[in-house]
């Protein structure tokens, strides 16, 4: 049983949308109607309004820790399936017709949830591939692929599976964005 209610309450604590919430609250405009039509905190920055963008990068981001880090400390041995579960969450809310974000935000949060330091690896990369290439969804996935290659070359091979299949979703999550890179038709993003 209590799989189950883990696994329903973080997809549910995942699902829920702050970027569109937020943008008809404050901006008086659906989100899915602006950019890629993606209802995460890259596009809501691209809806002119980077206070908005950041509390919906924030909230994103805190969604996934609070299940997360509550089933951490109470139900170890279900701390992957409450991750996963969050960020299919944000992916594929139900509220939504399971069209959600892209999941790096929420992916964010459930790194930091689980060990500070893959947080840190992860945002380290994304900065610094960001700053070479003002590129988001680049810098998101090489940002998700640092952190297997991280636990391969510190040793770590326990856990390695769950942060592969969160790189293969994150991968499947950007593929038009990929598309567009190779076309050299991807927008660039200003963050400040």
């Amino acid at each position: 049983m209590d799989i189950l209610i883990i696994g329903i309450i973080s997809y549910l604590m995942g699902s829920i949308p702050f970027g569109l919430i937020l943008t008809k609250i404050f901006l008086k405009k659906d989100i899915r109607d602006i950019g890629s039509g993606n209802i995460g905190a890259t596009n809501v920055l691209r809806a002119g309004n980077k206070t908005v963008g950041y509390i919906t990068l924030s909230l994103d981001i805190l969604k996934a820790v609070i299940p997360v880090i509550i089933v951490k400390i109470y139900y170890a041995d279900y701390l992957y399936l409450a991750s996963l579960c969050a960020f299919i969450g944000h992916v594929f809310p139900v509220w939504l017709k399971f069209k959600g974000g892209k999941g790096v935000a929420t992916y964010v949060g459930i790194l930091f949830a689980i060990n500070i330091y893959f947080g840190i690896v992860f945002a380290l990369s994304w900065f610094v591939i960001f700053a070479i290439t003002k590129f988001s969804s680049l810098s998101s996935l090489i940002a998700s692929v640092s952190v297997p290659v991280y636990l391969l070359v510190t040793g770590q091979f326990k856990d390695i599976f769950f942060f592969i299949i969160m790189f293969v979703l994150i991968f499947f999550t950007h593929r038009e964005n990929i598309k567009r890179l190779k076309n050299k038709e991807e927008t660039k993003t200003k963050i400040y």
